[in-house]
């Protein structure tokens, strides 16, 4: 895999983090009614410098406004935009981000439009609650989504006055569950808030008394500084990402696009690489244990740190229980059924499965077909953004994350079990994040890289987690703390 075709999943990973401190996510908690006072009267208007390893690449803003619409109905408006210019492949990535949004009473949110804009893709998604129930409609180049999302409460915009964390976490290591609305990813997670009291930080030549948090999420911890007011000073997120509250001179002065993105979150290796046509390979690997990992199953068996890799044949032969086995590859129904952002069921993704297997029955010979397909007729982009198949199908091109998706919503069409496997894979001296695919036949799971056209993938591709876009999130917990040796080969 040359780099000039890798983009790794861990782009969009970051991306999630950013955009979270961009709309500072819709938590589902209940503050209290001064709270909503203390913004309409502020009126603030905030700026956030963007860093990645003390290189200003971005900004944040944030506006709040009170407004009534004559019918007796008030609230607060509240307007957010973000520049981003991030360095992939050696090629710097303007990205856009705005948020506007309306909340009531208690900072319920009423209704909210975001857009988001890289050099290959855009996407609106707007929205409006009734009750605990989101709403929403995503727009892209190539396909429209519409879904909602049922929360445990009325969603609530915290912004960057967070003070009711200072009264609900008042001694250290008190721990608070938030469930929180993603208007970029449009989906539903809880986080868990820990207080870890009050400490001195020196930020931009001045020397603040600050209440520090720390905030985890599918295995990630972002942690981040609440002034006395309750009001976001500065919060760092995994690889070296910092947000930083800074006068707006100061915060649009952006001079720079930082370090390739790609290379800051690579995973340095130990030991020799094995040969090619190694039948096996053995690692041993380490990880936080909060992170939510998928180690087992397929070609991969993990115990007490060892992870073996045992390369698959390709045409899989039946074994004495493919039944059986068979039936446990279908077993998760996931595997099989369309999804918001694989679209197994659309017409134009059908039609072209068709096309493409022509009248081949056979699923074993259905798949190299569909993998040739899709490797020489999507183009290899680093496209930042949320990897949806139908958008990929319509514009051809795409890395890695769009690749897997749209091989997935072609092969579920045909019926044949298919994951997304979201993981690493070795490029030279380092491994980079990585997704790809695997599929059920003659019941074994095969894997399978549609970016590079390999089939089964090689044993350089180890697997960390299964699951569509929603699911692959949890790599985001090994971003920095991911440690591998290759071990010598087993006989």
């Amino acid at each position: 895999m040359t780099a000039r075709i890798l983009k790794i999943f861990i782009v969009y990973c970051w991306l999630a983090l950013l955009v979270s401190l961009v709309q500072r996510d819709f938590f589902i908690h209940a503050l209290e009614s001064d709270e909503q006072e203390i913004l309409i009267q502020a009126k603030h208007q905030q700026y956030y410098g963007v860093h990645l390893h003390n290189k200003r690449i971005g900004y944040v803003m944030e506006d709040i406004r009170p407004y009534a619409n004559g019918e007796g109905e008030e609230g607060v408006r509240i307007r957010q935009q973000a520049s981003l210019r991030l360095k992939v492949l050696n090629s710097v990535q303007p990205i856009t981000m705005k948020l506007n949004a309306t909340a009531g009473n208690g900072l319920q949110l009423r209704t909210f439009e975001f857009f988001f804009s890289s050099p290959f893709y855009k996407t609106t998604a707007k929205g409006q609650v009734n009750g605990n129930t989101v709403h929403f409609t995503l727009d892209t180049d190539g396909a429209t989504i519409k879904d909602s999302i049922t929360l445990q409460g009325p969603p609530i915009l915290p912004l960057n006055q967070r003070g009711y964390l200072l009264s609900a976490l008042s001694t250290k290591g008190d721990k608070l569950k938030i469930p929180f609305f993603d208007p970029f990813s449009l989906a539903a997670r809880s986080s868990v808030v820990t207080y870890n009291g009050q400490e001195k930080k020196l930020l931009n030549e001045r020397i603040y008394q600050l209440h520090h948090f720390t905030e985890s999420y599918s295995g990630m911890k972002v942690n981040f500084w609440l002034d006395d007011q309750g009001k976001v000073i500065q919060q760092r997120s995994p690889a070296g990402f910092i947000f930083q509250a800074e006068p707006k001179f100061k915060a649009m002065d952006i001079r720079d696009s930082g370090d390739e993105l790609l290379s800051t979150v690579a995973v340095q290796y130990t030991g020799k690489p094995f040969q090619e046509n190694a039948q096996n390979a053995t690692y041993q690997v380490q990880f936080p244990q909060e992170a939510e990992v998928d180690l087992n199953g397929g070609r991969q068996h993990f115990a007490n740190g060892r992870l073996v890799l045992q390369k698959e044949m390709f045409p899989p032969q039946p074994t004495d229980d493919a039944q059986t086995s068979g039936e446990r590859c279908s077993d998760n129904s996931a595997s099989l059924t369309a999804s918001r952002y694989v679209q197994a069921d659309d017409p134009a993704i059908r039609a072209k499965a068709q096309e493409i297997i022509g009248q081949e029955v056979d699923p074993v010979r259905q798949v190299p077909l569909l993998v040739e397909w899709v490797y020489k007729n999507i183009e290899k982009r680093p496209v930042i953004g949320l990897p949806d198949a139908l958008t990929t199908l319509q514009s051809g091109k795409g890395d890695c994350n769009e690749h897997a998706a749209l091989f997935a919503a072609l092969a579920r069409s045909l019926s044949i079990p298919t994951t997304i496997a979201a993981g690493v894979t070795r490029q030279k001296n380092a491994f980079y994040y990585h997704a790809w695919n695997e599929v059920c036949l003659n019941g074994q799971w095969i894997s399978l890289d549609t970016t590079v056209n390999q089939l089964p993938a090689d044993l350089y591709h180890i697997r960390f987690t299964r699951g569509d876009l929603e699911g692959q999130l949890a790599i985001g917990a090994l971003i920095g703390k991911l440690q591998i040796e290759i071990l010598p080969a087993q006989e």
